[in-house]
């Protein structure tokens, strides 16, 4: 990992705990500040006090889904990487390609990704 990572702070946005808690401990490992959020409105109220490096959030969930958090914290963030994740690649497909007709897009990995994938791929967004 390079070390602008390990400076980084990363927002984990995941409406199952054990999920998001495991994405946690998993770029924490990895010498990111690591935050997670269960619910996507605390996490789009925490950008307004502190601008994360890296969303990861997963694209499915209750009262805002992924795409919509990653435009608003985009908004407030630019220099946000954002990173989406799903278990309802369908869903989710719809989702990206309706945020692409506004001018939004992401990267997206299935759930589930493992621990090597994901850090390959957060390590590729902070190259870019």
């Amino acid at each position: 990992m390079h070390q602008i990572l390990k400076l980084s702070l990363a927002f984990i946005v995941d409406d199952e705990k054990v999920i998001a808690s495991t994405l946690e401990l998993i770029l924490a490992r990895q010498g990111f500040d690591a935050r997670f959020f269960v619910d996507p409105l605390d996490a789009l109220n925490a950008a307004q006090f502190i601008s994360p490096d890296l969303l990861l959030t997963d694209v499915v969930m209750p009262q805002m889904n992924g795409i919509e958090l990653a435009i608003k914290i985009k908004q407030r963030c630019p220099n946000c990487r954002i990173l989406l994740s799903s278990g309802q690649q369908l869903v989710a497909n719809e989702l990206l390609v309706e945020a692409g007709l506004h001018g939004h897009h992401f990267e997206i990995l299935p759930k589930p990704v493992h621990p090597k994938v994901l850090l390959e791929t957060i390590e590729r967004l902070f190259d870019a």
